[in-house]
């Protein structure tokens, strides 16, 4: 610790005396009290808490002293639970203040923080450093100089944080719609005819394709796309984060067939593998359908998909280890009971285990097309508890992960929502 003296310092929570050593506070589980061992002044302790005694080396905290003591009680022991008789909103709030979120209370008790946040539609968010409005007066050196450079980062990241971010956010959207319907126009006959030309033909077509009209939009959508994450690469704070991020390796999965492509037309001109390179050519074109994906920058559901699939990984490794363990059972079964077995009558769908998994899998999950059916009694019997079976198995993890996609609706809508408060103050001003 770089500000105060003595060998150990005092948290006084809400009248609540904690005293810790200067070590403790290094990596101390509470992302507010650890923030305590860095600050270099009293102006940056002050920014931590709400008032500091120099002569006892005492920090002031304002806050619940019997939720800070269940919050002490996790840190000591690894569980973190609700305060008894007290409002679970109220709790939560605690716990963000303190640098806790939802993820660390115990199974139960993120129930009932999910069912009470559903009920009220009410939605908290970590404190951000010089929120408050006797933090906006301290500024860290060099602030002002990266204060541009922070605010084109907002307008291409979040969509709701200013006018400006709308109205990009609204252009990129077009842009993305223009190029799925092209892309969609382009697999019509019409538009394919020049596909079955011969191979001198199709080779002057493909360098003279960008100046057709569909050619040009695309080109125009490819500009845009490439200048939009050329930029917000530019503005980004973090480089490497930036470039492990999914959104943004989707982007260039999306935008790097189009370059292949040209490359591929500049340099296969007139040679006889034209033919062979323009199989490649329309499979790197289609990569375009991860333009579709975009859309997740700007628009909630999306991101509570993607969000809740991040986190629930676990619960969906099991799901298909569920969905495995079954096919491997039951298309042995099915293959040994239509097919394997003397019986009269063979089954010829049923003709290797491989080919039976397709039933098992349409069967679980209940999409039966019919294109193959038991034809025996022991077959059905084994059909119907195939379907049941499936049933059952995919119905397990599914409230593991209700739970968590509701918790992530809510801290994606608060975030929306506190960047909307902004855009309209900035709107008012």
């Amino acid at each position: 610790m770089n500000f105060g003296r003595g060998p150990s310092v005092v948290l006084n929570v809400g009248g609540t005396r904690y005293s810790f050593s200067r070590e403790v506070l290094k990596d101390f589980p509470l992302r507010r009290v650890s923030r305590l061992h860095g600050c270099l002044s009293e102006q940056d302790v002050l920014e931590v808490c709400d008032d500091y005694d120099r002569e006892r080396n005492e920090y002031f905290f304002d806050r619940h002293s019997e939720a800070f003591g269940f919050i002490m009680l996790y840190v000591r022991h690894g569980h973190l639970r609700f305060v008894p008789h007290m409002c679970e909103l109220s709790f939560y709030n605690e716990m963000i203040y303190w640098g806790l979120e939802g993820s660390h209370l115990d199974y139960c008790c993120q129930r009932r923080l999910d069912d009470r946040m559903s009920e009220t539609c009410t939605y908290y968010a970590a404190e951000e450093p010089n929120s408050g409005p006797e933090g906006k007066g301290r500024r860290p050196p060099g602030a002002e100089g990266r204060k541009w450079l922070e605010r084109m980062r907002r307008t291409f990241e979040e969509p709701t944080s200013s006018v400006a971010a709308q109205v990009l956010a609204t252009v990129s959207i077009l842009f993305v719609i223009v190029s799925m319907v092209v892309l969609c126009a382009s697999t019509l006959p019409e538009w394919r005819a020049p596909e079955n030309r011969s191979v001198e033909e199709q080779s002057r077509y493909t360098a003279e394709s960008v100046r057709e009209p569909s050619g040009i939009i695309e080109a125009i959508c490819i500009g845009w796309f490439t200048a939009e994450c050329i930029v917000r690469f530019i503005v980004s704070k973090n480089k490497c984060e930036f470039v492990r991020r999914p959104l943004n390796i989707i982007d260039l999965l999306a935008i790097t067939p189009y370059y292949i492509s040209v490359l591929m037309t500049v340099f296969t001109g007139e040679n006889s593998q034209l033919q062979r390179a323009g199989v490649t050519l329309r499979v790197l074109r289609m990569m375009r359908i991860f333009w579709v994906i975009k859309l997740a920058r700007h628009f909630i559901g999306l991101q509570t998909l993607g969000l809740t699939l991040k986190r629930c990984y676990r619960e969906m490794v099991m799901l298909l280890v569920f969905i495995c363990v079954a096919m491997a059972i039951f298309s042995a079964l099915s293959q040994l009971l239509e097919n394997g077995l003397d019986l009269g009558t063979k089954n010829k769908d049923y003709a290797s285990i491989p080919a039976a998994c397709w039933w098992v899998i349409i069967s679980m999950t209940t999409v039966g097309y019919g294109d193959m059916c038991p034809i025996t009694v022991p077959g059905r019997i084994l059909g119907g508890i195939c379907v049941v079976s499936g049933i059952v198995l995919l119905a397990l993890p599914i409230t593991f992960i209700y739970h968590s996609f509701v918790q992530c609706y809510h801290e994606l809508k608060f975030r929306s929502a506190r960047y909307s408060r902004s855009l309209s103050a900035e709107f008012l001003n």
